[in-house]
């Protein structure tokens, strides 16, 4: 559940910041551009002309339908909820996430070059440093970013939470991650690279605590044991994922939920989300060194929406034993007896799961 929360800098939350701003960096691996002709398609899409064409394409009646497409995948998916969402429920929900998308948009617009582009002499194409002349079109100040956006991401989530019935709250990543695809699907190949880290910000900022991980860091101080291990550990969560992910796929080949299997591309685009929520809410334990953020809100939330779409609880807790014991392998032995109260009372806690209620 997302929750507000206050970033106060310190040196060790400053370095905390960092490592979750690295989940965002642009990814050229798709673009050959090296090429002349990338080159200026490139700079066209990241000119303030090009990033307010690409804003327009996406805004006012095209998103709003897109949104509403998006509702209606969403819709059927959670259809197992009587009386939970209706029409006039959804076309509020709908208006709000407008208001979310067009922020974004807007701090996207506003994302200026701090490279004098035209100095850069793009002809010489064997002398062209990737890494240094894209630096600037990473995302501003991850903290920044989280904080604009926050307000309305709240407001967002109320509209979700109105009925008071927690499972509804799975309606708001499902309906953030079908609108991201469909605005993905109508954006050039530069225009995607681009936007993409903005979009996979928006759906990890609801359904991972990466902001309340950085805030716990300032009871740590740079360079202390438990920050360096969580540091560390936050830098593989990609790696440990992918491996847990297809452990699951391998062992469970017949699986099959409410959305499809392990194998469905937007199935595993959710486990891949979800795999890395889990190693995010236990690095927020070992920080507040407390089980409550698993125990109190990680646990309700499984159990909430799991039985629903047709996953076994059972699945979760070898999903969750997996994810311990493939964390472990990172770990020293030194390591592994500071994590164990964490990584032992998670397995514990989706091993003897309470009652939802």
């Amino acid at each position: 559940m997302f929750k507000t929360t206050q970033i106060v800098k310190t040196p060790s939350v400053e370095y905390l910041l960092k490592l979750w701003s690295l989940r965002y960096k642009t990814d050229l691996s798709s673009l050959s551009l090296l090429e002349k002709s990338s080159q200026a398609s490139f700079l066209t899409a990241t000119s303030p002309e090009g990033r307010a064409l690409t804003a327009a394409k996406l805004k006012m009646n095209r998103l709003s339908l897109n949104s509403q497409m998006a509702w209606i995948q969403t819709r059927l998916l959670y259809n197992y909820i009587p009386n939970v969402i209706d029409f006039s429920e959804a076309r509020r929900i709908t208006e709000v996430s407008l208001i979310v998308y067009d922020q974004l948009l807007s701090i996207y617009q506003q994302q200026s070059l701090t490279n004098d582009l035209p100095a850069l002499e793009l002809s010489q194409t064997a002398n062209f440093n990737q890494e240094i002349f894209f630096t600037s079109w990473d995302l501003p100040e991850i903290e920044k970013l989280a904080s604009a956006i926050e307000p309305t991401l709240i407001v967002f989530q109320k509209q979700h939470i109105v009925s008071k019935d927690w499972r509804a709250l799975g309606f708001l990543t499902t309906q953030l991650k079908f609108t991201n695809k469909l605005i993905l699907h109508m954006l050039t190949p530069v225009e995607k690279v681009l936007l993409q880290p903005y979009l996979k910000f928006l759906e990890e900022q609801v359904a991972i605590p990466w902001q309340r991980i950085c805030a716990a860091g300032e009871k740590q101080e740079l360079g202390s044991p438990l920050l360096t291990l969580v540091g560390k550990m936050l830098l593989v969560i990609e790696e440990i994922t992918q491996t847990v992910y297809h452990q699951l796929v391998t062992m469970f080949p017949n699986h099959r939920s409410r959305s499809g299997s392990f194998n469905d591309p937007s199935v595993a685009h959710s486990s891949i989300r979800d795999l890395n929520m889990f190693q995010a809410y236990l690095w927020l334990c070992v920080l507040e060194q407390s089980l409550a953020p698993v125990e109190e809100e990680l646990v309700h939330l499984c159990l909430m929406v799991t039985e629903k779409v047709e996953i076994k609880w059972e699945l979760i807790s070898v999903w969750v034993q997996l994810l311990m014991d493939e964390v472990n392998k990172f770990l020293t032995l030194e390591e592994e007896m500071i994590l164990q109260p964490y990584t032992q009372g998670m397995v514990q806690a989706f091993n003897c799961p309470l009652p939802a209620s």
